[in-house]
């Protein structure tokens, strides 16, 4: 059986959360292939809000198996937190939650030394979350990381000691001042270990292999944007893992010629968090608009998100290098009330008109031209079929499908699962 992936189309914060939970009911299997606790995946149902950090989106759904892959890297101490907030929900998660025993673990240090690199760049700094994701892929591709399945051996306390050295080295290397006590952050790192310790460690690229025979469906499920991915991102305020469709293959194990649709998250206008260029960031009452009606604060960071109109360029390079066979489009509801809608449908870059994205996209080489669209005022939030559309977002909607030659299959029009239209 192919493989389903589900990807962010811009700088993350896309809604991935949600429609993975929607889509559970349809698949056996979620699995996580890339990042870790700088992904926020945050769901809505029953009147409840929970965000996910690590742990996959299917986790409340009765029957799904849940697998974080060998892509992602998993810090003990904010795993074991979401397993505690997961308690009250009365979850088996045990029987259905698997970790890939080639996943990379992030060490107390790996954050120290995070912290220390961000605080040594001043103003050059490229706004990390500061969870030692970056070191943590450092090793990892240094090839002296330290992996679940090392748990399962007897000598991984000295490969810890080893690496943790290793780092407090580094951090004084950096010459400057982060206050903190080792031998605490060592406490809770040991205790949480011993907590992932009681999980199922597996052969992942085996056990999706053996479920792909046995006709099993799976949905890969990607963390942050497309746009954040390490060699088709906006570097260097970009994560260090490849977010996009590639990532699945690596990040799990499964060939390419087995991946089936693709199905590409992106908001009906654009946010960031963070440094980085962003073309279409607005400075002004829409801008402010956007966000305080989308409430839009990072799930994992709860930064305030930068807000723009929605970039076609971008997503259509999003859209190309993920081979993206499905759009759905979230928060369109945000959109309600605007007499008009500006869409960028080309660049000015370096003095000449261009519809791809470049190389640079800093605003010093580059202004966005912008298509205007008739806004609508209708309440979508209330909207259960897409026939009670009001005609302008019929509009807008078919206009994106026309650029970005993809049918638009889902339209969310709020926050809760019950939220979501299928058309």
């Amino acid at each position: 059986m192919a493989v389903d992936l589900l990807l962010g189309l811009q700088w993350g914060d896309e809604g991935k959360g949600k429609i993975v939970d929607v889509l559970t009911a349809n698949y056996n299997i979620i699995a996580r292939f890339q990042g870790g606790p700088n992904a926020g995946h945050t769901l809505e149902f029953d009147g409840i809000k929970h965000v996910l950090h690590t742990i996959p989106s299917g986790i409340f759904h009765k029957d799904a198996i849940n697998l974080v892959g060998n892509g992602v890297v998993i810090d003990p101490v904010i795993f074991k937190k979401e397993l505690d907030n997961l308690k009250k929900f009365d979850l088996d998660y045990k029987s259905k939650l698997l970790i890939s025993r080639k996943a990379h673990i992030i060490l107390p240090t790996h954050r120290l030394l995070d912290a220390a690199s961000e605080t040594a760049k001043g103003k050059a700094k490229i706004g990390s979350t500061l969870k030692g994701i970056g070191p943590t892929y450092m090793d990892k591709t240094g090839r002296n990381g330290l992996r679940i399945g090392d748990l399962e051996m007897n000598d991984w306390k000295e490969k810890y000691r080893n690496l943790a050295n290793k780092h407090e080295s580094m951090i004084s290397h950096y010459g400057v001042d982060i206050q903190y006590s080792l031998k605490e952050l060592e406490r809770e790192f040991f205790e949480a270990v011993e907590v992932l310790k009681s999980l199922t460690f597996i052969d992942s690229e085996e056990y999706l292999h053996r479920a792909q025979n046995d006709k099993k469906t799976i949905l890969a499920e990607g963390a942050q944007g497309s746009l954040l991915d390490i060699d088709f991102g906006t570097y260097p305020f970009v994560t260090s893992s490849n977010t996009t469709a590639a990532g699945a293959c690596t990040g799990l194990g499964i060939a390419p010629n087995q991946i089936s649709e693709v199905f590409g998250i992106f908001k009906a206008y654009t946010t960031r968090v963070g440094s980085g260029p962003f073309p279409t960031e607005l400075f002004d009452e829409d801008g402010k608009r956007m966000a305080k009606i989308g409430n839009e604060f990072g799930a994992t960071t709860g930064r305030p998100r930068r807000c723009g109109w929605l970039d076609l360029v971008a997503l259509k390079y999003a859209v190309q290098v993920n081979g993206v066979t499905q759009l759905m489009m979230m928060k369109g509801d945000v959109l309600s009330g605007f007499d008009t809608l500006k869409v960028c449908v080309g660049y000015k870059y370096k003095g000449e008109e261009i519809s791809h994205l470049p190389y640079n996209i800093e605003e010093d080489n580059l202004t966005p031209i912008y298509k205007e669209l008739k806004g609508w005022k209708e309440d979508l939030t209330k909207m259960s079929e897409e026939a009670q559309f009001p005609k302008a977002f019929k509009e807008y909607i078919a206009f994106i499908e026309e650029e970005m030659q993809v049918p638009i299959k889902i339209v969310s029009v709020g926050p809760d699962r019950k939220q979501t239209i299928m058309r």
